[in-house]
């Protein structure tokens, strides 16, 4: 059985993420879509938060399951059998940042590849922080986030999350 990591803060999730794990879940046959901590990040959302958003936006993927981990990620990824971490990457910025990690990642676990997968053009702008901003305004968020979440996420962010 083939088994990946796709590792992320998903602070929220967005349309881009779900792009790139519905392609991942076609590629392997299991996939977990793993929230991570990341020191270099304050997550507007909890945990639970963004794990309820994850498991809301990705069931109608049956090999699709999220998780969360604070371990090192080739730890975890090797701790549930994954041969493969994937990484999406938006813009050329992406790719250096994410090369130097899958170096790193390959010298503490040389049998643990990395797959990066370029975010689908339409996708390629989007990340979380820029939906988080236009959620703040008001903006109409049906073209950045899952249906699935889109309720919740304004609920949060607009107004300071008072309505």
């Amino acid at each position: 059985m083939s088994i990946a990591v796709y590792p992320g803060s998903f602070d929220p999730i967005t349309l881009g993420h779900l792009n790139i794990i519905r392609r991942a879940s076609r590629v392997f046959d299991q996939l977990y879509v793993c929230v991570m901590v990341n020191s270099e990040k304050s997550p507007m959302f909890s945990l639970e938060e963004r794990m309820d958003f994850i498991k809301r936006a990705t069931e109608r993927f049956p090999n699709v399951k999220a998780e969360y981990s604070s371990e090192l990620l080739v730890r975890y990824a090797k701790s549930k059998g994954a041969s493969c971490i994937v990484k999406g990457l938006r813009a050329i910025t992406d790719f250096e940042m994410e090369f130097q990690m899958a170096l790193t990642n390959k010298k503490l676990e040389p049998d643990i590849e990395t797959l990066f997968l370029t975010a689908d053009e339409k996708y390629s702008y989007l990340s979380s922080s820029v939906v988080k901003e236009m959620a703040k305004y008001g903006a109409d968020l049906t073209h950045f986030l899952p249906h699935e979440i889109i309720e919740d996420i304004v609920k949060k962010t607009q107004y300071g999350g008072k309505r």
